[in-house]
């Protein structure tokens, strides 16, 4: 018996009561590691055109030549020059120039907040906004409506956002989308929104009737930048940990100044496992 669990050692094989190793532990994926190829239809080119145009309006008629990443580029330029207060305010104005004169009163008197109503913009997000996100599913979701917890069929699922993809940025994720998104529907058409980007793997959770939380305490707000990504050049072997720069420019102002210790602390929880430490 000796002889023969020898010979299942030699062979490669543990002999019977031998500890086995242990598998090496894989860190997550890099995101970014491999691209999405996306094949716009004309309708999807045709809302980036519009888009487009709208944020160009903004910019003073800024060129732009229709295409996804001159989409992009102009949500770089509108970032360029702009603290995060004044680009969240700008989208705002991009986001209303979307729209009709009064429409923002017509939603609010034909989609009050309700189950019905926040299903209904869930599927219309799933429905007509790949182009931007990417492919995304509906999904059942908790929220707190008239004093109890209801489940709503009111939560989108994107699988991996094109526009976080693309841009690579957690400043361009939070004060050109996710925080100026939230407010608009939220303030403006009275429809509360929560989105919930993962930047571990580029998903996002929106959620249609229920209020997101104040900034500070969203735990966007103490994100790292993506290291392999970040175009500031503020990313180093010192501050992996700290919050993007880009989330609260004024933020990184004091904290520059030594104004305010820096949320070294805070961020470290929301550190990608795929980022170097």
């Amino acid at each position: 018996m000796a002889s023969l669990g020898g010979r299942w050692a030699r062979a490669g094989r543990p002999a019977r009561g031998a500890a086995r190793p242990r598998a090496a532990a894989s860190a997550p994926p890099d995101p970014f590691a491999e691209r999405t190829v996306y094949r716009d239809n004309v309708l999807d080119r045709a809302m980036i055109y519009y888009f487009s145009s709208v944020m160009s309006k903004q910019l003073g008629g800024k060129p732009f030549d229709g295409s996804w990443d001159g989409f992009v580029d102009l949500s770089r330029e509108i970032m360029r020059g702009r603290n995060s207060a004044e680009q969240q305010e700008t989208v705002a104005g991009v986001l209303a120039g979307l729209l009709p004169p009064q429409a923002p009163e017509r939603f609010r008197r034909w989609f009050p907040l309700n189950k019905f109503n926040a299903e209904t913009n869930a599927f219309i997000t799933v429905l007509g906004f790949a182009w931007l996100v990417g492919a995304s599913e509906l999904k059942e979701v908790e929220v707190e409506f008239e004093g109890r917890t209801q489940k709503w069929m009111s939560g989108v699922k994107i699988k991996k956002c094109r526009y976080l993809e693309s841009s690579g940025c957690v400043g361009m994720c939070t004060n050109m989308c996710k925080l100026p998104t939230q407010k608009f529907f939220t303030e403006t058409f009275g429809l509360p929104l929560t989105m919930d980007p993962n930047f571990e793997d580029l998903s996002c959770e929106m959620v249609f009737g229920r209020a997101p939380p104040p900034v500070e305490l969203d735990k966007v707000y103490s994100q790292p930048c993506f290291t392999k990504q970040c175009n500031l050049g503020t990313v180093s072997s010192k501050n992996l940990s700290q919050p993007c720069p880009k989330i609260d420019t004024e933020r990184s102002k004091k904290e520059a100044a030594g104004l305010l210790p820096l949320a070294a602390a805070a961020a470290n929880d929301a550190h990608a496992p795929w980022q170097p430490k």
